[in-house]
């Protein structure tokens, strides 16, 4: 009698789901420690499966239907433009963000513009009550007939809801609140919130039943729960502002129905959360034109927006002069007056240094180097730049105007908005663009021969 083969146990990391035939400290998928865990064994010769016929045959991939994969406008067109258009049937969608920033009341409004159109929404809050959603309703004006509201953590009765209302929209706030009897841990769980996400998936495609899920995230700003979350669903979208500023944006992360560089912009008020179709003024001053400023053209996701660059100088005697940033990189910052002080012969080594971005938005990209520049050059001069320029480029430590990405576009938005100046790529250099625009415009950034 032949001897029954040794079973091989199976450790399955509870983030991403990878395997590994034994234990170790670190996944070697998601780097991630301690997520590692034996789920049982296998025998080393497993049993034969069985073919089962499929229901539908495989199709050759041009015999396929063409035809866009229809959607439905959410109502809310800056989300319709992170989503690729609007609401596809049966997509899962999962919305992440900080506390606080507004998850919950652009959702609100989203099933109310959804109730208003006609389609029955379902909205399940598994975080409030349904006094305190309510509330919220009132203060923003999201109150419709077509608009149910649930409060329930476990997902059996979740399921209950759905079969009850037959909704055209499913909003869940929020996954990691809601729980499943048939797995083990809270709420929160890395094996409840798998399995409540996967049955919510299940349950959106057997229908085509769209349905948005809220998701917290963790102090680095990551979607809270196992990895394996963002790759069962089929868009992720952030929710990000900062708490200081009304402004907020929504990034799409991953977009199975659409792109992923599109950027929505919303304006959080007292009385809800509007949506901003043409930021543009938002990041410029409004008052006369002072020294030390300058326009640069940003680009978020495929948007360009005019972001107005600010720059102070004053004299220190001390032998570390002070460099406060706001807005921008502070090592970025910090080449650019290395490049003014050797390239461009301004002196800044005995100044502090203060650089900021107007309306809190933050400049991540080369392309704000020019800009900077010429604020800080211009805050040293005492002569203000000219009302309609706009800088663009990105500076090399030789000195040297790089170009940068969409620059075509850039031009054409700086245009629109009435920037008749702008320094871009045609200048070879920094100093050649300060003694250009010094030329050109006496009461610019100083004398010429100051540089």
């Amino acid at each position: 009698m032949a001897a029954r083969k040794t079973v091989t146990p199976t450790f399955r990391c509870t983030e991403c789901g990878w395997t590994t035939a034994k234990w170790v400290g670190r996944c070697g998928e998601c780097q991630q420690w301690g997520t590692v865990v034996e789920q049982g064994g296998q025998p080393a010769a497993a049993a034969t499966v069985n073919a089962v016929t499929p229901l539908h045959a495989a199709r050759p991939i041009t015999e396929l239907d063409t035809r866009e994969t229809p959607r439905r406008s959410s109502g809310v067109g800056e989300f319709d433009r992170v989503l690729g258009g609007g609401l596809v049937p049966g997509a899962t969608i999962l919305l992440s963000g900080e506390p606080g920033v507004g998850k919950s009341t652009l959702l609100l409004d989203v099933a109310w513009h959804g109730a208003r159109t006609g389609q029955t929404v379902l909205y399940v809050s598994a975080e409030e009550s349904l006094g305190q959603v309510r509330l919220r309703a009132e203060r923003t004006g999201a109150l419709h007939d077509r608009l149910f509201l649930a409060s329930e953590s476990d997902l059996a009765t979740l399921l209950g809801h759905v079969d009850a209302v037959r909704p055209d929209l499913l909003i869940v706030d929020s996954v990691q609140t809601v729980s499943s009897a048939l797995t083990d841990g809270v709420a929160g769980h890395p094996s409840q919130v798998r399995e409540v996400a996967s049955t919510l998936i299940r349950v959106a495609k057997e229908r085509d039943l769209p349905v948005i899920i809220v998701g917290h995230v963790t102090k680095d700003g990551s979607v809270a729960g196992p990895r394996i979350l963002e790759h069962l669903v089929d868009v992720v979208c952030h929710f990000e502002g900062d708490r200081q500023t009304s402004l907020r944006f929504v990034r799409a992360l991953k977009n199975r129905f659409g792109a992923t560089d599109e950027v929505g912009c919303f304006d959080m008020t007292d009385a809800g959360i509007a949506e901003v179709p043409d930021p543009s003024a938002l990041f410029l001053g409004h008052g006369p034109q002072v020294p030390g400023t300058c326009v640069t053209i940003a680009v978020e996701g495929r948007r360009t927006l005019p972001v107005e660059v600010q720059a102070l100088t004053i004299g220190t005697s001390a032998p570390n002069p002070r460099r406060v940033v706001s807005g921008v990189d502070g090592a970025r910052v910090a080449m650019i007056l290395a490049v003014l002080e050797r390239r461009a012969r301004v002196r800044v080594s005995d100044l502090d240094v203060y650089v900021s971005t107007v309306g809190g938005v933050r400049l991540t990209e080369p392309a704000a180097d020019l800009a900077i520049a010429l604020a800080v050059a211009s805050a040293v001069s005492g002569r203000p730049n000219p009302q309609r320029l706009a800088a663009i480029g990105e500076l090399s430590l030789a000195g040297e105007i790089r170009p940068v990405t969409r620059h075509e576009q850039r031009r054409s938005e700086a245009t629109r908005v009435g920037y008749r100046h702008i320094i871009d790529t045609a200048s070879q250099s920094l100093p050649t663009a300060l003694r250009d625009l010094a030329a050109a415009h006496p009461v610019a950034v100083g004398d010429t021969a100051s540089f």
